[in-house]
């Protein structure tokens, strides 16, 4: 699970196995996010936008990004639109949902794909999780470093 800046260089990831769904992960990827401040100080935690595919739309991630007063694009997928239909004014309002701002959600599949150039990661040679994440980062570090 990725978080990825629009450059196409990851932010925060956290290492889970295959089957676990992606939106339980959302929260935990954005904690991981630490931008440091060029005049010093804390690092940045919160950032500007998030955008998700449908599959980290859940009232829990939607209430953790309004309580920290991000913005986000995230579509609300059908069956759960229905159910906050059916359920009146106890459903909530509608999502807001902009397709221009989407659509840059390729820009965290093309982050990934740049990860995988590394040969290491797209095979999984690393069984432990722990050792998988040294070489992610060791990944993510390289492409920070790469000149665009």
């Amino acid at each position: 699970h990725l978080a990825g800046e629009g450059g196409c260089r990851p932010l925060g990831f956290v290492i889970t196995p295959g089957q676990w769904g992606d939106a339980p992960q959302m929260i935990p990827v954005l904690e991981e996010i630490r931008v440091p401040r060029q005049a010093g100080g804390r690092p940045r935690t919160r950032p500007d936008h998030v955008g998700g595919d449908k599959a980290y739309s859940s009232r829990r991630n939607r209430r953790h990004l309004r309580r920290r007063q991000i913005k986000h694009t995230i579509p609300e997928p059908r069956d759960q639109r229905a159910n906050r239909r059916r359920r009146g004014s106890q459903g909530g309002r509608p999502t807001g949902f902009d397709m221009t701002i989407y659509r840059r959600r390729n820009e965290v599949e093309r982050t990934i794909n740049r990860l995988k150039t590394f040969r290491a990661i797209a095979t999984r040679f690393d069984k432990r999780a722990y050792v998988f994440h040294g070489t992610v980062t060791g990944a993510a570090i390289r492409l920070w470093l790469r000149p665009e």
